[in-house]
């Protein structure tokens, strides 16, 4: 005969104490939603303003940072007379050191990564070589296009990365990946075709940066692919910096003559001039800051989101404070190339998803 179960045995998931002398157990009591904010704030500003706040301010400043700093530069070299593009690279080349050098070694942005051999370095001399030859062209072509012009060149970077990828590396992506790269192409064919400011000098500068841009990224995965060799992006910055300035010091000098001395020169009846200089320089190094935050606080993946949409704002923002002329051909060829680094985005994500 089966025995009755008491309410005590019944409840065993919960028994209730039978004397004072039972074990009881101490649960700790479920947070709050202000303690878990407080918790993942860890302290300093973010203490301040909840996680979504700060990451809207994250993007934000992502946003200004980037359309600034082009923002910037166009007015410097096209509106304002500074025609040093090689100095100005240079000159954002140093503010990146010094900020990179601050930022990590002082404030403890990320932590200090050092480089462990002779062949580490070379590797990191040639991506500087290549980053020098990516931001001077950009800067550059700034001088003879509209920002919307230069913007909608950009936004085929995915095209010339397929290309250095598949010629380096063997690397072939799917048939997705590559019909996606058609309205890429035909985009700005048509968008050349039609831009009211066409220049030839500019816009084979606006393809030498996109293309050095794109080698860069090829490049940079595959020789500093090792984990014993892997940089955190803000230590490659503060390496690559500083050898990218003295690559261009020699190369300003011939090219641009003693632009040294004529900027000093011009700040000391313009001190507007150092203004500019010293804020262009710092919100350049803002820009890949803000690349590092955004990635920080969201992920790799809502950054490319960002910068899918990014050359259409800045376009757009450009031609509302320049009031360079644009057509409905212009436009549309630049809307079907970024259509198409959408569509190659979702293409690329679809085929590594396929291949695990």
């Amino acid at each position: 005969m089966v025995e009755a179960q008491s309410w005590t045995t019944r409840r065993g998931s919960n028994p209730r104490l039978e004397s004072p002398q039972d074990q009881v157990l101490d649960m700790p009591v479920t947070p709050t939603a202000e303690i878990r904010q407080q918790q993942y704030s860890n302290g300093g500003i973010t203490s301040l303003v909840s996680p979504n706040v700060l990451t809207a301010l994250i993007i934000a400043s992502w946003y200004c940072s980037n359309i600034g700093v082009l923002l910037l530069n166009k007015y410097l070299l096209s509106f304002y007379g500074y025609r040093y593009p090689i100095f100005l690279t240079m000159l954002h080349m140093l503010s990146c050191a010094t900020y990179s050098l601050v930022a990590i070694k002082w404030l403890e942005v990320v932590p200090f990564q050092q480089i462990h051999s002779r062949k580490q370095f070379l590797k990191i001399l040639a991506l500087s070589a290549i980053f020098c030859f990516s931001v001077v062209c950009g800067n550059t072509s700034l001088r003879y296009l509209p920002v919307s012009f230069n913007q909608a060149i950009g936004a085929t970077t995915p095209f010339f990365t397929a290309i250095f990828a598949f010629v380096i590396t063997c690397k072939k992506e799917t048939a997705e990946v590559y019909l996606a790269l058609v309205p890429v192409v035909l985009g700005i064919v048509l968008a050349s075709n039609s831009e009211p400011l066409f220049h030839l000098f500019g816009f084979l500068m606006a393809l030498g940066s996109t293309a050095g841009r794109a080698l860069k990224s090829v490049v940079q995965g595959l020789l500093l692919s090792s984990d014993a060799e892997k940089l955190h992006s803000m230590n490659l910055l503060l390496y690559m910096a500083p050898m990218a300035a003295m690559i261009l010091l020699p190369f300003t000098l011939y090219i641009e003559g003693n632009v040294a001395a004529v900027t000093v020169e011009k700040a000391k009846g313009d001190g507007f001039m150092v203004f500019l200089l010293i804020g262009n320089a710092t919100v350049a190094y803002l820009v890949n800051l803000t690349n590092f935050l955004v990635t920080k606080h969201t992920s790799a993946l809502t950054l490319q989101v960002l910068g899918n949409a990014k050359a259409a704002v800045a376009a757009v923002v450009s031609v509302l404070i320049f009031r360079n002329p644009v057509n409905i051909m212009g436009i549309t060829g630049f809307a079907a190339t970024v259509m198409g680094v959408v569509l190659y985005s979702e293409a690329k994500k679809r085929s590594k998803v396929t291949a695990h």
